[in-house]
């Protein structure tokens, strides 16, 4: 039997960690023992323990209880509870995902004590070191034995960093595998979308109207932390709302929602509250997010997963970053980078509303992605 510590700690890598467990459940239950590890780094419920109730992901085995710290305090912390429960599981890899502190925590730990780190969304770049996941990502691939990556960009960015993409079995962390696998996130979406709409009333509750509102999420401290930056997007929110009657909901932490008034000015909150056609709302769950992202006309975001989530379900994305590691959806004109910049978020708002039939192709895999992963760890391990 396969042990594999399966370490989680951010909303999107319970999500993610949803596709490998199902898997596990229904085609590897045999040859895989999944013991999960939830770091804690999020902590607020709405935002974690849900998760597991709504998406059936068995109780984490154990939970670090980090919650918020610096980037230093926070990894540290991580790295030493991974470390004790390597030492008292003993697995035989450590699984991880994306490009958080727990990520890189888990990878850090695990290498130091020769246990083979496998990476879910490995090869992803924004080429923005000022970025801590990009830290994040690069030092969790180059301390894997098994890198999984959702793209064939993914791919093309591992090989240039010196990965040899045909390397052969046995792997360790000097010959390590790399494979295109798709997305597990892809998975999720397929899997998850017609239960979503019996399980969620959110379109109901803030009498949205289907394909008529646009979904907003913002959460980068680049974005949330810089007064000129967040005052420049939601301007153009405004504006958008007023030109073209369109609500706008946008789903706030809470940390974000107590520094708005503050960042933005006294004028523009105000304007912001006063106008029952944008809404803003405390974080949302799982179902209510891709029932949000499956009605939207069009999403704006900061986030990289709601990025590729705007792509599954077929609505054009306004990225509000100067980069993105989802390089595919902008090359095919499902989305537009647009940083914090007023100006080129209404020259893209314009763009997509004048032109709403785009296409999009299958560039995320066949919904399998979870089972080509497990099947790997159990080839590779046993």
């Amino acid at each position: 039997m396969l042990k594999i510590l399966n370490i989680i700690g951010a909303r999107p890598q319970i999500i993610k960690a949803a596709a490998i467990s199902r898997a596990i459940k229904n085609h590897f239950s045999d040859k895989i023992e999944d013991v999960i590890v939830h770091t804690g780094q999020h902590y607020d419920e709405n935002m974690s323990e849900v998760f597991f109730t709504e998406m059936g992901i068995p109780k984490p085995k154990y939970n670090l209880n980090v919650g918020s710290a610096s980037h230093g305090v926070q990894t540290a912390e991580m790295i030493k509870g991974i470390e004790s429960i390597i030492f008292s599981e003993k697995p035989n890899v450590v699984l991880v995902y994306g490009d958080t502190n727990s990520t890189l925590a888990a990878a850090v730990a695990a290498a130091k004590l020769h246990i083979p780190v496998a990476h879910v969304e490995a090869g992803l770049r924004s080429f923005n070191k000022s970025m801590p996941e990009e830290i994040n990502r690069i030092t969790c691939d180059h301390a894997s034995t098994l890198l999984f990556s959702p793209t064939e960009t993914g791919i093309s960015n591992l090989e240039r960093e010196g990965f040899k993409i045909n390397a052969k079995m046995p792997y360790n962390i000097d010959n390590p595998g790399v494979f295109h696998c798709g997305d597990v996130m892809y998975d999720n979406s397929l899997y998850f979308s017609a239960i979503s709409a019996t399980k969620s009333n959110v379109i109901e509750k803030y009498k949205l109207e289907k394909n008529n509102f646009v979904l907003a999420t913002i959460h980068r401290d680049n974005n949330t932390d810089n007064p000129v930056r967040l005052k420049q997007i939601f301007e153009a929110i405004i504006k958008i709302n007023k030109d073209y009657s369109i609500p706008f909901f946008i789903p706030l932490h809470p940390r974000t929602s107590n520094i708005l008034k503050k960042n933005i000015g006294d004028d523009l909150y105000n304007l912001i509250t006063i106008n029952k056609n944008i809404i803003i709302a405390p974080p949302v769950s799982f179902f209510d997010m891709i029932q949000l992202e499956s009605n939207a006309k069009l999403v704006f975001t900061d986030s990289g997963g709601v990025q590729k989530e705007a792509y599954f379900f077929k609505k054009p994305c306004i990225i509000l970053r100067s980069e993105t590691e989802w390089v595919e959806i902008v090359k095919n004109g499902n989305a537009i980078i647009c940083d914090a910049d007023f100006n080129k978020i209404m020259e893209a708002w314009k763009l997509f509303y004048s032109k709403p039939d785009l296409e999009y192709l299958q560039i995320f895999g066949d919904g399998k992605a979870a089972e080509f992963i497990c099947n790997k760890l159990v080839e590779t391990f046993i």
